[in-house]
């Protein structure tokens, strides 16, 4: 470990607390739907404006199954909307390239993606998408999904601070709310701060320029249904190309560039996303890219503190995330600072210039070098967003490992917008009912007791993405669809769709990328990993706030758990490491452990 990634990842966390704390206290006054927000009232005139052309009455209360229907049929018509657009961007406004229609089955699986908060690109976002689309429903709905998420924390963690309640907030006001006094202002700020600092925002048409040398480069050769050709080993056939010009791609990318980080979603506007120099121009923007990642996720730990009226709740949740987090990370970083086995068995002639500046360069882009690579693998996919500015297939194999369990806890460790904080309290629900088995009471966390109906719905919350994991990826290892798009036999080709599989369900939205994915068959099997992975585990979250609401709030006593102090930070971390993982150890044993046992043995 380097001295180099220890003093990045400590600057990095110090920057974040310090941010997230006084934004956490800002939130929780957005969460109050009768509050003014500090430095906004001049919007409320907006705020009224929009609740009277939609019909809503702000101030109304919602019970659970209210606010569920509510959020579905929000995000439902949000999909066909995005689905419609994609099917006919050829005949609509600002598309100077002219792009086709999307085909029916990649609209549909990126419409799912986007307003599942997954993000989930099966294909190349500049050959792929016009500026309309970019900018209307793909940007759009990357603020819809992260406010739907805010949204369901709010109404989780009213459950616990009210008193016999029947209602747990109005969805559509927790929608309009975080959307423009947290989501809009802070893109604003951050798209800002991007396009001065190099990020593209225009309208130009792409431009064609001429190189100073012909490139000579090699690819995989394509069938006329547009898949890899096949040797008869397996092997792909690939053929070899020169250009004399070079397209650069244009577009308005710092707006899309300030909510794809904000808001957890990760969709870049160009297929090699946060690895391109038009959305990632230097170090400084790559690492308020990973801030911007987190920032919110950590933020919602100091808004949960304050709307149950004791923030050592806040500090103890963002405790065990950080925990997690750092032995994660620190995974990540050793593991690619580890000079590839292949390469240690060369002469130091034959591997100096492969090598590089020492360790796992390959996929990595050198003007950000191991540690900042890894640590930006770490926070997108402990995070839920999906981003990437290296190449997660290129990963060492416990490289690689790393991030498939940052998703697999759950995207607890910090987590989506909302989401990393609803699902986190929902495995603190869990640990103080493991508790209360152990020492023969009732459980009950911040003052609500928890019982047979609250256990039921957790039960379904944790277990929902294991399923649509396992099961999809089974079915993808089985089925000719699932094996015609695995580039790479053996286990490193299982490891692969492991993550897609884990990836959509999670709603993360990464890849390893050497699968090609963007096949009828993957399409629609990882949107239908991506939508019960978002809405199966929000309906019986917002079932859990309401059954909470309604029960009275009781006083602590001598015999209450604490749940603020490091005994409990220690059983949460326990039990997310315990229950998440377990489910996962014999795939994770199939794909990436295999892989680097294999590796260590062949040289």
């Amino acid at each position: 470990m380097t001295t180099q990634a220890i003093v990045l990842l400590i600057f990095f966390l110090a920057v974040l607390l310090a941010l997230s704390y006084p934004l956490g206290l800002f939130i929780a006054r957005i969460a109050d739907g009768d509050a003014r927000v500090p430095g906004f009232g001049w919007l409320v005139w907006l705020e009224k404006g929009l609740y009277r052309v939609a019909g809503v009455k702000s101030g109304e209360g919602m019970g659970w199954k209210g606010y569920a229907i509510a959020l579905l049929a929000f995000n439902t018509v949000g999909a066909l909307a995005t689905y419609l657009v994609q099917r006919v961007q050829l005949w609509l406004p600002l598309n100077p390239q002219a792009f086709g229609n999307v085909s029916p089955d990649s609209s549909f699986d990126t419409a799912v993606s986007f307003v599942a908060n997954t993000n989930w690109q099966g294909y190349g976002g500049e050959s792929t998408m016009s500026y309309l689309t970019q900018m209307l429903v793909l940007a759009g709905q990357n603020f819809f999904s992260a406010a739907t998420g805010i949204a369901v924390v709010f109404a989780l963690i009213r459950g616990f601070s009210r008193n016999s309640a029947k209602s747990i907030g109005n969805f559509w006001a927790d929608m309009t709310r975080a959307t423009l006094y947290l989501l809009l202002p802070l893109s604003v700020i951050f798209a800002v701060f991007m396009a001065g600092q190099g990020v593209i925002q225009n309208f130009s048409g792409y431009k064609d320029v001429q190189l100073i040398d012909p490139v000579t480069y090699s690819q995989p050769k394509v069938g006329a249904d547009g898949q890899p050709l096949k040797d008869a080993k397996g092997a792909p056939v690939m053929e070899t190309l020169t250009t004399k010009t070079q397209t650069l791609p244009m577009g308005p990318v710092a707006s899309q560039e300030a909510i794809k980080m904000l808001g957890t979603n990760g969709g870049g506007f160009f297929n090699v996303n946060s690895a391109h120099p038009y959305e990632n121009p230097n170090a400084l923007v790559n690492f308020f890219q990973m801030i911007a990642i987190f920032l919110i996720p950590a933020g919602l730990c100091f808004t949960f503190g304050r709307m149950v009226g004791d923030m050592r709740q806040g500090w103890a949740v963002l405790a065990a995330m950080t925990v997690l987090f750092i032995g994660m990370t620190l995974v990540v970083m050793y593991s690619e600072q580890q000079v590839h086995p292949a390469l240690a068995s060369m002469n130091v002639d034959q591997a100096s210039s492969i090598l590089q500046s020492g360790g796992n360069m390959e996929g990595k882009e050198t003007r950000f070098g191991i540690s900042a690579s890894s640590l930006f693998a770490a926070v997108t996919t402990a995070a839920s967003c999906g981003a990437v500015n290296a190449m997660h297939d290129s990963l060492m194999p416990i490289g690689g490992l790393a991030p498939l369990v940052l998703m697999q806890f759950g995207e607890v460790v910090f987590g989506g917008v909302g989401s990393g904080l609803y699902g986190m309290l929902v495995f603190a629900i869990l640990a103080v009912f493991i508790a209360g088995l152990m020492i023969g009471r009732t459980p009950e966390y911040l003052g609500k007791k928890i019982q047979a109906f609250e256990m039921k719905m957790t039960s379904i919350t944790i277990l929902v993405t294991p399923v649509l994991v396992l099961a999809g990826t089974a079915i993808a290892v089985m089925a000719d669809g699932g094996k015609a798009g695995i580039l790479n036999p053996g286990a490193h080709g299982f490891s692969e769709i492991l993550y897609a599989f884990t990836s959509a369900a999670n709603n993360n939205g990464s890849a390893f990328a050497g699968l090609s994915a963007n096949t009828p068959f993957y399409n629609v099997m990882l949107a239908i990993a991506m939508w019960f992975g978002r809405f199966a585990m929000i309906v019986p979250i917002l079932a859990i706030a309401g059954s909470l609401a309604s029960k009275k709030r009781l006083e602590a006593n001598a015999g209450t758990m604490p749940t603020h102090g490091g005994m409990f930070i220690s059983l949460l971390i326990g039990t997310v490491v315990l229950i998440s993982v377990l489910n996962y150890v014999p795939a994770l044993a199939l794909g990436p452990i295999v892989e680097h046992l294999q590796l260590s043995v062949s040289h």
